[in-house]
């Protein structure tokens, strides 16, 4: 048996307990974490809510990336021994003491990093290095517009999009955040509280507008982010935190020849997901190797206090990365 956060009933941050479950057992393209330390996304209070389940066959425990120790490791985990600090991308488990993971979604945690720190990289740089640069190709001279980009994807979109020399351009909602994020390394900080961020966009940009948008928030910002395309400029959309719905000048589309992608990760299936670590790592290992991607962290908190944490998260009060300690 292991410690868990557990949900008892779907429902606000306080459904969030510490109890008891079986260990995970494992497959043999498998390795088992011990747990050290597990990030906190905003996935995860979807999920305490009941409105996102865990793919089929995932871990029913809240959780997509942790940092630990290899605690057992399967008989095709190539590359794996026991011991072995490692950090992974889950599809759910996290937050227990120990997870089972693919080998393909896992990647050895650089002397650099502490527990902490590497269990805030693999869901949130992986999901900035999925959309950026596997789904839309930016390039460095390039710019592109991370909303909330003082979230943990978008810190991370901000230090993988500076290490490729492509401009950045944040929103956030207060002047605090907006200078964090310049001193992350973003070019321009607009503060989306004091007015629409589209012609604060244009006018950054000599009114030419933005290569490439990572958005988060969905409906509302649909047509602020058509407005804030260059001709030939690519929309990401990775969330919905504000509004399913909306309409899109379909014209505008047209005319100025402009791509719309919808994209998630955790549903993606294990081989996919090794595809992506593996190109990665080929495109930034040295890098985090180095300690260059290391993830600003708001908050270490102990796995008991996982309330707080998601409170915080649903506060929006953090920059950077929560992160939860297992002992």
């Amino acid at each position: 048996m292991m410690k868990a956060v557990i949900v008892e009933k779907p429902g606000d941050e306080n459904a969030l307990k510490i109890g008891e479950i079986a260990e995970p057992a494992i497959k043999p393209d498998e390795i088992l974490i011990r747990v050290r330390a597990a990030g906190v996304n905003r996935a995860d209070i979807l999920q305490r809510q009941g409105f996102y389940p865990p793919p089929p066959g995932a871990s029913e425990i809240i959780g997509l990336e942790c940092a630990g120790e290899v605690a057992a490791v399967g008989a095709a985990a190539i590359g794996w021994k026991t011991g072995d600090r490692a950090m992974a991308l889950l599809p759910g488990g996290g937050y227990a003491q120990k997870a089972a993971v693919h080998c393909g979604s896992a990647m050895k945690i650089p002397t650099a990093l502490s527990f902490e720190e590497a269990a805030g990289i693999p869901e949130v740089f992986l999901t900035a290095f999925l959309n950026f640069f596997m789904l839309v190709g930016i390039k460095r001279g390039e710019t592109a517009l991370i909303h909330g980009g003082g979230s943990g994807v978008g810190t991370a979109s901000i230090l993988l999009l500076k290490e490729t020399g492509v401009r950045v351009i944040v929103t956030a909602g207060a002047d605090e955040k907006c200078e964090q994020c310049r001193k992350l390394g973003a070019d321009v900080a607009i503060n989306y509280k004091r007015g629409p961020f589209a012609p604060a966009v244009k006018a950054a940009t000599d009114g030419r507008g933005v290569d490439v948008i990572l958005d988060s928030i969905g409906g509302a910002y649909l047509s602020g982010n058509i407005e804030s395309l260059a001709s030939g400029g690519r929309l990401v959309l990775i969330g919905l935190m504000n509004g399913t719905r909306a309409e899109l000048d379909l014209a505008a589309v047209l005319r100025r020849h402009l791509k719309i992608f919808g994209s998630t990760l955790r549903t993606r299936p294990a081989a996919e997901k090794a595809q992506i670590v593996a190109a990665f790592l080929e495109q930034f290992g040295a890098a985090l190797e180095a300690g260059r991607l290391r993830p600003p962290i708001y908050k270490v908190l102990p796995a008991a206090d996982a309330p707080t944490a998601h409170r915080m998260m649903q506060a929006s009060e953090h920059f950077g990365k929560i992160i939860l300690k297992f002992d």
